[in-house]
Parts: structure tokens; sequence; C-alpha cells
């Protein structure tokens, strides 16, 4: 493959960095302020009613104010029950670093498995009794089919997500495992299959990140690659965002490319200004920082301390904005934001998306200030955990019977 020019590097280095989210999405803020948005209105005066409805939604579930992370960690205990535990159980003999790789293994299968599941799929747990349904109930499933083998080639070592136990997934694999049928539909089911037969490939032939020459090509081996990259014993967290990015790039279908480059999670949207070919683009990799999000915690407990975790943004999905829509922060210009049905690259969701990582933002301080916490002890990753995302779900239960986002969504199951 040829050398790429300069300022095509450059911008690719750009549009994959968290500098770049955060100051993209604070320019469509500045649009909405001066009205120049085509679908939404900012309503600043809002902001007090929204930060004081988060902040009674965080007080209710963590009375104690003692939040954790957001992180897919959390749902996989929903229902109480610690299922990490049970794979834990199978690696009391394993050294730290084995540990780590599993737990990789795990949770990138089940971030990447975790877009929108729609209103009308379950998952029944057998070993619970109970039933769950959108994010909670896909990080269900996915940890008992992890616990199963489901993702994994060998017999023998049935907990790890392998090259060839990737590529082997099939539509119909996938709904047996997630209980699929006509009657509880999941939406975007061939999507998700083929994102991770894609995955499986992309772990096979990127052997700088996914192999270290013992058990063959293996999603857990992004630990291992990372390991190698601490500075001074630490791991800043935007290493594990550019990690996560440059190793998953190929895997996302439909997107836009630059010099050959997948740039994944990135839209265009023709008042966004910037230099070089970024012009007209926003950056948003929320799946790629949900995962980082979600990798946090195993390289913690490996004993890696993570820096900088408040350089990760907010995530630009449809619980955290819908409750922005719901609250009023932001309302519709015209009816056919609220009635037509929208896909990833539509204006509105460009637009919808972008408010929201700037907001999160602006709506921090309030929020921290109501707890009574500062910055250092109540970073983002908990405001959001505490927080914005669980008070999303919960006004979208009081305004829709069913829990809907405000908006109607097409979905292949790797955006939201």
């Amino acid at each position: 493959m040829p050398e790429r020019p300069p300022a095509v590097s450059d911008a690719i280095a750009y549009l994959r960095s968290l500098t770049a989210i955060r100051e993209r999405c604070q320019q469509m803020l500045e649009l909405a302020r001066a009205d120049r948005l085509h679908h939404f209105a900012y309503h600043p005066e809002q902001l007090p009613a929204v930060a004081a409805y988060i902040a009674a939604v965080t007080r209710e579930a963590y009375p104690t104010l003692d939040v954790p992370f957001h992180s897919r960690w959390r749902h996989l205990q929903v229902g109480g029950l610690d299922r990490l535990a049970q794979l834990n159980a199978h690696l009391d003999a394993c050294s730290p670093a084995e540990r780590a790789r599993c737990h990789f293994d795990l949770v990138i299968t089940s971030v990447l498995l975790d877009a929108g599941a729609g209103a009308d799929w379950r998952y029944d747990e057998a070993s619970s009794g109970q039933t769950y349904a959108r994010s909670e109930g896909l990080a269900v499933a996915s940890v008992n089919a992890f616990l199963q083998g489901f993702f994994s080639s060998r017999v023998d070592t049935p907990w790890q997500a392998d090259a060839r136990g990737l590529q082997n997934i099939t539509e119909a694999g996938l709904a047996e495992a997630f209980q699929v049928t006509s009657d509880n539909p999941l939406v975007g089911l061939s999507g998700r299959a083929t994102l991770l037969r894609t995955l499986g490939t992309v772990v096979e032939s990127t052997p700088q990140y996914f192999y270290t020459g013992t058990d063959g090509p293996r999603l857990g081996h992004l630990f291992d690659y990372l390991a190698a990259h601490t500075c001074a014993g630490v791991l800043p967290a935007r290493q594990i965002f550019l990690a996560v990015i440059e190793s998953l790039a190929p895997i996302w279908p439909g997107r836009l490319s630059l010099g050959g480059v997948n740039l994944g999670d990135v839209w265009r949207y023709n008042q966004i200004t910037g230099q070089g070919r970024t012009a007209g683009l926003v950056p948003f990799h929320k799946l790629s920082q949900w995962l980082t999000y979600s990798l946090i915690e195993p390289i913690s407990t490996a004993g890696i301390p993570v820096t900088g975790i408040d350089e990760l943004t907010g995530l630009a999905e449809y619980r955290n904005g819908g409750l922005l829509l719901d609250l009023g922060l932001i309302t519709p210009k015209h009816d056919a934001v609220l009635t037509q049905i929208h896909s990833p690259d539509s204006l509105t969701i460009v637009e919808w998306r972008a408010l929201t990582v700037a907001l999160l933002d602006r709506v921090a301080t309030p929020v921290r200030d109501l707890l009574g916490l500062s910055a250092q002890e109540y970073p983002l990753a908990k405001i959001l955990e505490g927080g914005t995302w669980r008070a999303g779900r919960r006004i979208a239960r009081e305004k829709r019977a069913d829990g809907s986002p405000p908006l109607r969504l097409v979905s292949d199951g790797t955006v939201f």
C-alpha cells in the first residue's frame, strides 16, 4: 500500500482522537446557541432542572454516593448476581495476566453486542429465573454465551474469544444463544453476527494487537499489547482508546473512509469547520469509548493504574440523548424529528448525538454542585453511571410505556 500523504495521516489521527470528539461536538453546541441547527433548539434555562433530575436519580440509586465507573461490568451484575464470579471460579489457577485476558475476551464481545436491542426482545436467564431486556438482557445473554464457550473454537479452553471461534459464528447460532425467534425479535441480529465474524478476521490478521505466539490469536491479547505500552508503570486512558480505535477500525460496516482507513463512528455535517480533510466531519466513537471505559477495570485489577479517565467523553447514545430531549434541554424544531425513522448518518441524528456529548460536559458541573462533590471525587465516568444513563432510562419509562427513546432509530446493531 502506498504511503499516505502527511495531511491525510494527520486528519485520520485527529478524527480518531478524544480531543476531536469534544471539539467537534462543542462546535455543534455553538451552532445551537446561535440557532443555526436544522433540527434542534437549545434551551440553556432548562439546565438546572436536568441537573436536579440526574442528582435525584443518583441519590436514589446510590444513597451513599459511592458510585462506580460507568462500564459494561455494571450490566453483568444486573439482578444483584455476580456473574463475573462464575467466570473467575474457573480461573482460580490462572495468572493475573491470563485472568485479564479472559476478562478482555468477555467484555469486548459483550460491548460489541451491546447496540440497542429494540423494545420487543427479552432474554430468560435459566439460572436466575429472571427475564431481562435491552442492554442488561444483552449483557446477561453475552456472559452466559461466553461461559458456554460460544466465542471459543477450543473445547479445552471455552472461556475465551479467539479468531476461529468468532469467524464460525452464524446468524442462526447467535439467534439461538440470544433466544431470538419471530416472536422475540432482536434488532440488528444479522449485523451483529457479521460484526463478530469480521472481528474474528481482524483478530487473525492483526497479530500486533491480538497474538503473542502462545495460544493463537484472541481478543484477550489486546491486554498484552496495552501492558507493553505503559508509561512509567501507568496506562493513560487515551492509550487504551487509541488501541481500541486502531485495532478494531476494520470491523465497522459501511463507514466513511479516508486514505483507505475506515473512520468508524464518524459522520458528515457540513456546518462543522476544521482543517483540511477533517472539515465537515463529526466523530463520536461511542462503542469504542464504551469499550474503553469497560477495559479500565480488568487493567486496574491486573495491577496497572489507569490515568486520565476524564479525557474520555460522555457517550453519544440514545439514553443520554433521550434524557436531554425528554427534559427539554433540547427540543425538536419540526414534527419530522419525532415522527420519522432516522438512520445514523441523518443530520437529525448527527445533531442529536453531538449535542449529547457537549451537554453531558455542561451538565456535569451543576450535578456535582448538587451532590456536593468535586470533579476529582466525581468524574464524568461516575456521572454517566449515577447518573445520566440511568436518568435517561427513567424519564423514557415515565413518558413512553415501552421505555423507548424519543426518536425512532434505524439500527444495524453497531451504532445505537
